[in-house]
């Protein structure tokens, strides 16, 4: 039987989704104030309205070779990496207006200790990201000795609503796993109260603790803003955290990054054990850090996944990490 167990965000990697390189922004991308979240360029070097593989196909191409790269050194280091499949046709069309994604593995579905939860996406053209994953389950989830739920539909927001209703919205950027202890951002952008509250409920009879931690209005999610390396050494953007950071986190030692280098991601690179991390060379300061602290760090170069919002822990969505 397979295992799914995730113990912590810096447990030895073993078997992780890697998501697919599949956009088609909405026509409103560029107008639309929940985007604000993405660096000044980041629109203007990306097709709107339009799948990127039609508009920009030699970015789609680069893109790919990002992620295949990215692969290599995943399975260099002996992690069994599982891909979504592709959108269908239908899929696609089902979408309209409202664009589509299967790009980010990390937010449509996470996995806390040996639960499984479909998460439920606030941006709408994100809303069905999780159905290429359900071959995933199927193939990977269904089989474990695991639970396996999924966050409550969102309830419909009264038009021009900007918030898009009480959600719940529960993404899995936004979640980070420390032991018995997670934590959910919530910035306004991504997972809310309600989104939390609902985990509260589901992972307490299991003996987690959830905590609430809040987030500057321009970061999409918690994990753009801080990343666990080990157990006691962080990489953190303050100036991303108005309540500054999570008690349980405040006695380690903390690696910083500016505001401006949190929106371009360099707090979102990969553990893929307590010994040893992914980032992308724009960020070497980063690894330089990590290396005199005794971690090893390896590069692969994501510029055009980070002009779509996420990196290396966005891409990836772990259902096996454990020592």
């Amino acid at each position: 039987m397979s295992e799914v167990f995730v113990e912590s965000e810096f447990a030895p990697l073993r078997v992780v989704v890697l998501a697919q390189s599949e956009v088609a922004l909405p026509a409103s991308a560029r107008s639309s104030p929940d985007l604000r979240f993405l660096p000044a360029d980041a629109l203007a070097a990306n097709p709107v309205g339009q799948d990127m593989r039609t508009g920009a196909p030699d970015r789609q191409a680069a893109w790919e070779r990002e992620r295949e790269a990215f692969r290599a050194v995943l399975e260099r280091h002996g992690v069994r990496v599982v891909r979504p499949r592709l959108l269908t046709e239908p899929e696609k069309a089902e979408a309209g207006a409202d664009g589509y994604a299967n790009f980010f593995a990390r937010d449509p579905f996470f996995t806390v200790g040996d639960q499984v939860i479909e998460g439920s996406m606030r941006f709408r053209h994100r809303r069905h990201e999780v159905l290429p994953v359900r071959d995933v389950m199927r193939a990977e989830v269904y089989p474990a000795d695991c639970g396996y739920v999924a966050v409550p539909v969102p309830e419909i927001p009264e038009p021009g609503d900007p918030t898009l209703g009480p959600g719940p919205f529960l993404e899995g950027g936004d979640v980070l796993v420390l032991g018995r202890h997670v934590l959910v951002g919530s910035s306004g952008l991504a997972s809310n109260a309600l989104g939390a509250r609902w985990l509260t409920k589901h992972l307490a009879p299991h003996g987690y603790t959830v905590e609430l931690v809040r987030l500057h209005e321009r970061i999409l999610h918690l994990d753009c803003a801080l990343g666990l390396i080990r157990d006691g050494l962080l990489v953190v953007c303050e100036e991303a955290l108005p309540g500054g950071l999570p008690r349980v986190l405040r006695d380690w030692e903390r690696v910083e990054v500016d505001f401006e280098q949190a929106t371009r991601l360099a707090a979102n690179g990969l553990p893929l054990g307590p010994g040893h991390y992914v980032t992308d060379p724009a960020f070497a300061f980063l690894g330089e850090e990590l290396e005199r602290r005794g971690v090893a760090v390896e590069y692969v170069d994501f510029a055009v996944t980070r002009s779509l919002g996420g990196s290396f822990r966005c891409s990836t969505q772990p259902l096996l990490r454990r020592t």
